[in-house]
């Protein structure tokens, strides 16, 4: 696998983690010890104990554990992040819980309590871990000073939003990839590449502060909503190739005229 973190860095679908990339060894792939480097007394797990990244268990020692073996269970309570080499969706996990430290923690510590309140009933998952889950990979967090550019988007009004109103929102809405298996798949995107939006309007002085700022303050937001996550979640589709500036194809209004990826949404759909 080539290793560019330099190019990645330049995507704006790598805006949330490019200081990241840029502090990562730029001519061989990472590993633990490089991103434990950049770890720090407050970045915790939802137990609260400090995030440490470490090699998988071994099969026969997981197995013979348990409980305690689980993934979740085991970053709940020891910090550790189980994180193989050579993996681009663990490398970009860990990405994760260094830029967003109060949500990643916030997602463990319901991710731990359902597990714990489902030990004796088989382990099974149930919808609550399943939205936690699909947020913590498909996750992407949409600011806007607009509340009507956020009713676009959850109304599937793509050429309004992204033809009609395309300068507009160049200054008044951002995009980041909250979840990592996104971003693994953006290293090369493809065609319908969608995530699942949380919408966030801000005051239009969000957009003057360094991204390290605007990302640590949606960092607290998600973390406030996250038990909201498990109660009734409601992500907002959203075909990433239609954001203006990541993808050239897309300045070309026809774009958007491609259903399969720009979905009109149920209720244009119905008869």
């Amino acid at each position: 696998m080539s290793w560019n973190p330099r190019a990645l860095a330049a995507s704006p679908f790598f805006a949330s983690v490019a200081s990241l990339l840029d502090a990562l060894p730029a001519d061989r792939f990472p590993q633990t010890p490089d991103l434990n480097a950049l770890t720090g007394p407050d970045i915790v797990s939802g137990g609260g104990v400090p995030i440490r990244f470490v090699k998988p268990l071994p099969a026969d020692r997981s197995s013979a554990s348990g409980f305690e073996s689980n993934y979740e269970v085991r970053v709940h309570g020891e910090g550790a992040v189980e994180t193989r080499d050579e993996s681009l969706h663990d490398l970009f996990n860990a990405l994760g819980w260094l830029r967003f430290p109060r949500a990643k923690a916030a997602l463990n510590r319901c991710h731990y309590r359902q597990m714990r309140a489902r030990a004796d009933e088989g382990g099974a998952r149930g919808a609550t871990r399943d939205a936690l889950t699909l947020f913590d990979e498909s996750g992407v967090l949409v600011v806007s000073s607009s509340p009507e550019f956020l009713r676009l988007l959850r109304a599937f009004e793509w050429k309004a939003l992204f033809v009609q109103r395309r300068e507009e929102i160049a200054s008044s809405l951002r995009v980041y990839v909250f979840g990592h298996s996104i971003l693994e798949k953006a290293v090369s995107p493809y065609k319908g590449l969608t995530g699942k939006a949380m919408l966030f309007q801000v005051e239009r002085e969000f957009f003057d502060m360094p991204a390290d700022v605007q990302l640590r303050e949606l960092d607290r937001r998600v973390e406030g909503d996250v038990d909201s996550l498990s109660e009734s979640p409601s992500f907002a589709p959203l075909p990433l190739l239609g954001i203006p500036g990541w993808c050239a194809d897309n300045q070309d209004p026809a774009y958007y005229d491609d259903t399969s990826q720009f979905r009109p949404g149920r209720a244009v759909r119905k008869p």
